[in-house]
């Protein structure tokens, strides 16, 4: 469970962010020279977040090229910011030196049409020469993101380009004591946010009406960022799992579940299911399974442990075809599912019977994810449940705590 509050105080070292954001920051550089890198371009936000720990507007995020950074060397980073946002950085993030804050060259995209060209060129000869002052010109350099605009101008440039976002995975996948604090503070909000959620929930309302109560209940809550998604869904919607919203009134005696898909608390994201029934009690079929989905869940998560595999894990659920009789593993991704957590809501390890048979990952010390189950009956209802734990060396550390032995009952009629 969390050790400390939210906010900073005097008396009590809580989350050292000045600890967290080195970390972070010499774990990406360290990566990056494993991986033989004279330089890393990063173009997505959580990779950004990740190495220079700054924050940009919301509709400035996931749309890469708007604002980017780079990583050379020993040297500390250099961001790129959109427009004239970089003054509010400097003034917010005295980290990162003020002359390595510059603005940004984006074509957004193409949309920019043919002025495009130009100002990938402009973004390319940006940085080249950043390369040639950190002492790193006609290294490798690491990209997290390219398109076609890039691959032109990159060629024109003769800069040699490489995977630069395996080395920012690898780097993201072990989470420092501070991080698994803020994961710690993640899963304490999700806990507040379902049993505000078993309070609300009626018979009559309207997913919709759910969804806002919980995005309001979670944007009152000092640190939070963004909510991505707050997944309610009723009856029918639950299997297969649509994972989405709509108008639809709930009934009486209906399954309903809600998923904080990456409520975001200082840039760490949440993933985290419960299943409730409202207005009556569950169906014994309903309870039977419930009691699968469960044992699928305990399985996996007992196979956790250090020095264990992805694969060892995706071993414990049954096939698509033993449990829902689907043709290949592809058709039920993300039914039975685990996926790393952190400043993305996809950091490694990602498990499933689709690749971790083949390919399996070594899990760690330090490794943050979520696992996840699910079963049904075809569009009539469906359950799905969802842990999130951090890997220690001895143990695995549950971080979401609202109950999950049965399905939740609110408000029966007795």
């Amino acid at each position: 469970m969390a050790n400390f509050g939210m906010v900073g105080v005097d008396w009590q070292e809580r989350i050292n962010w000045d600890r967290l954001r080195t970390y972070r920051l010499e774990r990406a550089r360290e990566r990056m020279k494993a991986h033989g890198l004279g330089a890393m371009l990063l173009m997505y936000d959580e990779n950004l977040r990740y190495v220079t720990s700054t924050l940009t507007p919301g509709w400035n995020r996931l749309k890469p090229g708007l604002r980017y950074g780079l990583l050379c060397g020993d040297a500390a980073p250099i961001l790129f910011e959109q427009g004239d946002i970089g003054a509010q950085i400097q003034r917010h993030s005295p980290w990162i030196p003020k002359e390595n804050v510059r603005w940004s060259y984006s074509w957004i995209k193409g949309a920019a049409g043919g002025a495009a060209t130009d100002q990938v060129r402009k973004f390319t000869k940006a940085i080249i020469e950043e390369m040639k002052r950190n002492g790193v010109a006609g290294e490798k350099l690491g990209v997290d993101f390219i398109d076609i605009n890039m691959l032109e101008a990159f060629k024109e440039a003769k800069l040699e380009w490489v995977d630069g976002m395996t080395p920012m995975m690898e780097a993201r996948a072990i989470k420092n004591v501070d991080e698994q604090e803020c994961m710690r503070i993640v899963g304490a909000i999700g806990d507040a946010a379902h049993w505000e959620t078993m309070k609300f929930l009626k018979p009559g309302l309207t997913e919709n009406q759910v969804t806002a109560h919980i995005m309001k209940f979670l944007y009152d809550i000092p640190g939070m960022e963004d909510v991505e998604d707050v997944i309610v869904s009723s009856g029918p919607n639950t299997w297969p799992n649509w994972r989405n919203f709509s108008d639809r009134i709930i009934l009486p005696g209906e399954i309903v579940f809600m998923d904080l898909a990456a409520l975001t608390w200082v840039g760490y994201k949440s993933c985290y299911y419960r299943t409730y029934c409202v207005g009556k009690n569950p169906t014994q079929e309903m309870k039977d399974y419930y009691a699968t989905a469960l044992e699928w869940l305990q399985d996996s998560i007992a196979a956790v442990k250090v020095g264990a595999t992805t694969r060892d894990i995706a071993l414990k659920w049954p096939s698509a075809k033993e449990a829902w009789g689907y043709e290949e593993e592809d058709q039920a991704a993300a039914n039975l599912w685990g996926h790393g957590l952190g400043l993305a809501q996809y950091d490694q390890p990602v498990i499933s019977r689709i690749w971790s048979l083949d390919h399996p990952v070594e899990i760690k010390a330090g490794m943050v994810f979520a696992l996840e189950t699910q079963h049904g009956k075809k569009f009539e209802w469906g359950v799905r449940i969802e842990e999130m734990l951090i890997v220690h060396e001895d143990r695995v550390e549950i971080i979401s705590n609202f109950p999950v032995d049965q399905i939740t009952v609110v408000d029966p009629i007795v």
